[in-house]
């Protein structure tokens, strides 16, 4: 039941991060997307019930078996990392306005 929940988590949110509460790494991409002002649903898999179970569908899934897991317009993005090193690249905003997350600002 965890990858379908998973999937329909991502499918049902333009943004959504895969997180544990106490995770530094998590805080800090969850920091990152506050300050660009994106709208994202945040799953504190520590807090979840079947949260291990959701870690271990999103490692099958995706490959990637840490957190943060992020997912963007549906769309597997990486961790940590990943997603500091789009937005100093500046592809992050672009790509959280194409999936409805940010409020096209330039209009």
């Amino acid at each position: 039941m965890a990858l379908p929940k998973a999937k329909e988590i991502v499918t049902a949110n333009p943004v959504v991060v895969f997180s544990k509460t106490y995770c530094p790494y998590c805080a800090k991409v969850k920091q990152l997307l506050t300050q660009v002002g994106a709208t994202f649903k945040a799953v504190e898999l520590d807090s979840e019930i079947d949260g291990s179970e959701i870690q271990s569908a999103l490692g099958e899934w995706t490959g990637q078996t840490t957190v943060p897991n992020v997912f963007i317009g549906g769309n597997h993005i990486g961790g940590c990392d990943t997603t500091t090193a789009m937005h100093k690249e500046g592809k992050l905003v672009p790509v959280l306005t194409e999936a409805g997350a940010v409020a096209n600002t330039s209009a």
